[in-house]
């Protein structure tokens, strides 16, 4: 979805600069590369924050109105921004949904006694929900850059040769990230890896066939019943798996369970949804995390 009123392709705002507000943090890095100089690229999710809780303030609102391009994930990561924008007066603004044209995957179909999170019910009751977390498929993500492209595009038309060398550049290294994950995942003692944090992993697992296992569902807010609690850890003893991952921004209370229970040792695995307030200031960047994330998972899969 790409909307925009009659005030599209004017000239951009502040000090020459379009002004983009981005929901979460890898599309702030996105619009960041498409961008480049010609964008000033703020993240509406504040630093340190876990984003499926998040609730816009009437600040965020009053950001989003002076903005020149509003970016979201989609409606299924964030259902609240599709009801913010049909109140967005300001006609110059142009609204980016990043998952136009992207694969989408199911959760895993709800098991009998499970608990499903609150907030992020996507789906009836024993159904299976749509997963949120597209960017996690990097094929995904090229398709995300291009629906930014177009954003950019729409809004700034006469700088549209800059904007798409700025997308094709980054769009190579996302290739050459993916070219890194199959070549790096393509050889390893085990397939499995059990994460102690919410159902994020999917794409990622679907993209270099491996099997996936989580703790939560969509949100960490829940928390796991003892059964699925118990099914996890005797995989793993049937497994003999080693390491359990735990996610950026929660305490790993459960994965350190699991750890106890089984003797398997900790790793970090970063979804990419939101960054510390020191990454940020350093800049740290969407490629970073993955790469961050290989590594561990090839420890953990035991990898050659």
């Amino acid at each position: 979805m790409l909307l925009s009123c009659r005030g599209s392709g004017t000239t951009p705002g502040k000090d020459g600069r379009l002004q983009v507000v981005t929901t979460l943090f890898p599309l702030y890095d996105f619009a960041k590369n498409v961008g480049g100089e010609k964008a000033q690229v703020r993240l509406l999710l504040p630093p340190g924050i876990e984003p499926h809780s998040f609730d816009p303030k009437p600040r965020d609102i009053l950001t989003i109105n002076e903005a020149d391009l509003f970016m979201f994930t989609g409606s299924f990561m964030e259902p609240w921004a599709v009801n913010l924008i049909k109140g967005i007066r300001r006609n110059k603004l142009v609204v980016v949904d990043s998952s136009n044209g992207v694969t989408f995957l199911d959760e895993k179909p709800v098991a009998e006694g499970a608990e499903r999170e609150r907030g992020h019910d996507h789906a009836p009751s024993g159904r299976a929900a749509i997963d949120p977390h597209i960017w996690l498929d990097l094929g995904n993500a090229e398709q995300m850059v291009d629906n930014i492209l177009a954003g950019f595009i729409l809004r700034d038309p006469q700088n549209r040769n800059i904007y798409e060398g700025n997308a094709e550049t980054y769009k190579t290294k996302l290739r050459e990230l993916d070219r890194q994950f199959k070549d790096g995942l393509g050889a390893c003692e085990t397939r499995l890896f059990v994460h102690g944090g919410h159902f994020a992993f999917n794409y990622l697992a679907h993209r270099y066939n491996l099997t996936y296992e989580s703790v939560y569902g969509f949100s960490p807010n829940a928390e796991p019943t003892p059964r699925h609690l118990a099914d996890i850890i005797a995989t793993m003893r049937r497994h003999n798996t080693r390491y359990v991952f735990y996610e950026e921004l929660i305490q790993p209370r459960v994965a350190e369970t699991i750890a106890n229970e089984t003797g398997a040792k900790l790793l970090p695995l970063n979804g990419g949804h939101n960054v510390t307030k020191e990454e940020l200031s350093k800049g740290v960047s969407f490629i970073a995390l993955l790469e961050q994330d290989l590594r561990s998972l090839r420890t953990g899969l035991q990898c050659r």
